[in-house]
């Protein structure tokens, strides 16, 4: 997040915003082959204003393999942005402990956000070998929008959706990052710093989404109930 952005009190995040975002996950077809993992590109802004979270989902990130250990795994890679046009991927994995130490081995560090860097990396990635979701966590947009949706919509296209999780209240980021979800047929949701529960349960879904499609994630919504199936219910509102 750039110095001197005006911080705008953070909307809490209330039931309703979790049950639409699950309702639209639900709603988001995934294209599964049996026998083969899902496959989640876990993208995350690492500049200096996201210390606390990134450090929360570094604890929070072996539910995603936890909760998809049923529907034969998940492999995961990680991909990050920070300082002065650095943006890195780790390798594919399905060892949730080598996600841990990537995770827990990154600093952040002052610098402009880079999502069109991160959507073009998701196209580029899934042109090798099909990714069945995109979550990215970030609180700030610093870029052209025209150019982030452009390649946004490529990525709608190739049918991966992208779920955007927005820390803070910015109205810049806020309709980014909705345009976003909305070209690739994905999904938004606003947290704030101490929504550590929502965002476990939230990353968890998507996980369940990514590894074995909508019925897996109506089966888990069903069995969970709270804030699971309230992200069962954002999805549809999009299509209406």
């Amino acid at each position: 997040m750039a110095k001197g952005d005006a911080k705008v009190p953070a909307k809490k995040t209330s039931q309703a915003d979790v049950e639409a975002f699950l309702e639209r996950a639900r709603l988001t077809p995934a294209q599964i082959i049996p026998g083969q993992r899902g496959r989640l590109l876990f993208a995350m802004d690492a500049t200096a204003s996201r210390g606390p979270t990134w450090d929360m989902a570094a604890r929070i990130q072996g539910e995603m393999f936890h909760e998809t250990a049923a529907l034969g795994g998940l492999e995961i890679q990680l991909a990050f942005y920070r300082g002065f046009g650095e943006f890195k991927a780790s390798r594919w994995t399905a060892d949730e402990n080598a996600l841990l130490r990537q995770m827990t081995s990154v600093f952040c560090l002052a610098g402009a956000t880079q999502i069109g860097k991160v959507l073009s990396h998701a196209v580029n990635e899934t042109k090798k070998k099909k990714i069945n979701a995109l979550v990215f966590v970030g609180d700030c947009f610093e870029e052209d929008i025209d150019h982030a949706g452009k390649i946004a919509g490529e990525l709608g296209l190739m049918g991966v959706p992208a779920f955007m999780f927005h820390e803070g209240g910015d109205p810049i980021a806020a309709f980014a990052f909705q345009q976003i979800a909305k070209l690739t047929n994905g999904a938004y949701c606003q947290f704030d710093s101490n929504s550590a529960q929502v965002l476990k349960d939230l990353l968890s879904a998507v996980a369940v989404y990514a590894a074995g499609g909508r019925p897996a994630l109506e089966d888990m919504a069903r069995k969970r109930g709270g804030e699971v199936l309230k992200l069962v219910h954002q999805v549809i509102t999009k299509d209406r």
